[in-house]
């Protein structure tokens, strides 16, 4: 059976440009070469596209680009007769036709819908979500009206932009109490969030946040733990493990989520199975009120009382084989490589 060729893209000018590159690594290492030829896309900081011949090993080392002989400018043709990638040799465009196509772009023009508008323009299957979700579950406030129109809430707070006054943004804190997370409304891996305890911290956590967006959320902490649970699916969806984020710090920041020198992720989620299973629902609702497709990861915190409120949806999850999402699914009964093979699968059944 002919193979699937595959293009893998990773990089990207985003500030989780290091989180895309150690997920590709990953992905790429474990595909399985039977089923799948990889087209390795790489997309620098600054934005522009190579066709990447080198070895694996130089991706997570962020080493890929520094050869010249092992990159090639390419681009993603939107003529959907190509229905692939543009390659520049010894002056003349070169056309290699793809199958699918599997961003590991994490956060800001990867993972905001952006990329796989530019997938369906060209008429290639993209494997995870499309354009609508992965704009919407980008976008915290948004994201959040939503899910609270089926029922379920999320942590008390209020949106702001660069125009709000002090004056206004301390009348609303009159709504809330300290202490609060101030986070950019789009952006992930906790790039540009602070936990404040005093008011006369706030103006310096705003403007942190606005570093990275232009729209900032502040809302209460939750007493409580994140749970996270691991959906994959178009039309019937399949739930993994549900996990349970244990903190001996004050919050989960982006160090902690990629040393846990000072935390512990727990999967299962040390819960009782109906419980589990309350979080596995609540999860489903809202993979589907976001009109997500092929995989996602949904974020939850579970109070002191037991009730679930809605966190984020992350649409390109990290994927290495030791994170949250592929131990989440091994609980449904995938392994890694397994899991790869599934979401290609889903992203070339729509």
């Amino acid at each position: 059976m002919k193979r699937k060729k595959i293009a893998v893209l990773f990089g990207g000018c985003s500030p989780e440009y290091n989180v895309s590159i150690s997920s590709a690594g990953s992905v790429v290492s474990s595909l399985d070469g039977e089923l799948f030829e990889a087209v390795l896309i790489g997309i620098t900081r600054d934005g522009n596209w190579y066709r990447y011949y080198g070895g694996i090993e130089k991706i997570a080392t962020d080493e890929w680009h520094l050869c010249e002989e092992d990159c090639v400018r390419a681009v993603l043709a939107p003529d959907r007769d190509i229905h692939g990638i543009l390659e520049w040799k010894d002056g003349k465009a070169v056309m290699t036709r793809i199958d699918a196509a599997f961003p590991v772009l994490h956060g800001k023009n990867g993972e905001d819908g952006s990329v796989a508008g530019l997938l369906e323009l060209a008429g290639i299957p993209v494997v995870g979500c499309g354009i609508l979700a992965g704009a919407l579950c980008m976008d915290k406030a948004r994201s959040k009206k939503l899910i609270t129109g089926i029922g379920i809430e999320s942590p008390k707070g209020f949106v702001i932009g660069r125009n709000d006054t002090d004056r206004e943004i301390f009348e609303f804190m009159g709504n809330l109490s300290y202490p609060v997370f101030v986070k950019p409304v789009n952006a992930g891996s906790s790039f540009g969030i602070t936990k404040v305890y005093r008011e006369e911290d706030l103006s310096a956590a705003i403007k942190t946040a606005f570093e990275f967006d232009n729209e900032a959320i502040i809302e209460e902490n939750v007493d409580g733990f994140e749970a996270g649970c691991a959906v994959i699916g178009n039309d019937e969806l399949i739930t993994g493990y549900v996990d349970e984020i244990e903190l001996f710090v004050d919050w989960f920041d982006y160090h902690e989520k990629y040393s846990q020198k000072k935390s512990k992720i727990h999967t299962p989620a040390r819960l009782d199975d109906n419980l589990a299973d309350e979080i596995k629902e609540a999860a489903k609702k809202i993979y589907r009120a976001l009109g997500c497709c092929g995989f996602a990861r949904v974020d939850m915190f579970l109070t002191k009382e037991g009730k679930i409120l809605f966190n984020e949806v992350n649409t390109i999850p990290g994927l290495t084989s030791i994170s949250r999402f592929p131990k989440m699914m091994r609980g449904a009964g995938y392994e890694f490589s397994e899991l790869l093979t599934k979401l290609i699968e889903l992203g070339m059944e729509r």
